[in-house]
């Protein structure tokens, strides 16, 4: 008996001391004095990742737990599973339409069983277009994020003028097997009227 009172004492006494999370001032999941950012960019990034947060709880109740947000220095990191490559499309550019944000990696996953034949193929196809892109000289090939899906090729990004979005169109719609190419390519002056 007297050593369940002396591990209950024990239990409260260590758990009262220090908080046990690393959370930062505010509530990021981050330490402010591990972080080597500046504590005006944390604060940037967290209001951009809230602002996220909120258009996609807005948008539909179950991202608030099927997504995952990380914003560091402008750059967005998303994750997760959704129904179908519509939704990861538009979370996509919910991401690209906060203001602030500079780049966005999408990891969202389609939720759907696996199928071999058709993920091979898909990847090929994404393996395809982003080395038409990396080699042309025309595109900056790292504005861009390219996903396929049942042969159909999602492209995201940002291009600095019209001539440079219709060219990354082209190369897509150019590669071998591919059925749709849906682009959702913002142009640079585009955001900057977005942010004035």
């Amino acid at each position: 008996m007297k050593n369940f009172f002396l591990y209950i004492f024990l239990l409260v006494f260590v758990q009262s001391c220090v908080g046990t999370s690393s959370k930062g001032v505010f509530g990021t999941g981050v330490s402010i004095a591990l972080d080597p950012r500046t504590v005006g960019t944390q604060i940037d990034d967290s209001i951009m990742q809230k602002n996220l947060v909120a258009k996609l709880v807005l948008t539909d109740k179950k991202y608030l737990i099927d997504i995952g947000t990380k914003v560091i220095d402008g750059k967005f990191f998303l994750t997760g599973k959704v129904d179908n490559p519509e939704e990861k499309l538009q979370i996509t550019k919910m991401a690209w339409e906060v203001k602030g944000a500079r780049s966005v990696k999408n990891d969202i996953k389609i939720k759907e069983k696996f199928n071999f034949k058709i993920s091979a193929k898909d990847l090929l196809i994404t393996s395809q277009l982003r080395s038409a892109i990396i080699f042309n000289k025309k595109i900056k090939s790292t504005n861009y994020s390219i996903d396929t899906y049942k042969k159909k090729i999602y492209i995201y990004g940002i291009a600095l003028d019209e001539d440079e979005r219709r060219e990354v169109i082209n190369e897509a719609k150019g590669i071998l097997d591919v059925e749709d190419v849906i682009a959702s390519i913002l142009l640079l002056e585009e955001l900057r009227i977005q942010k004035n």
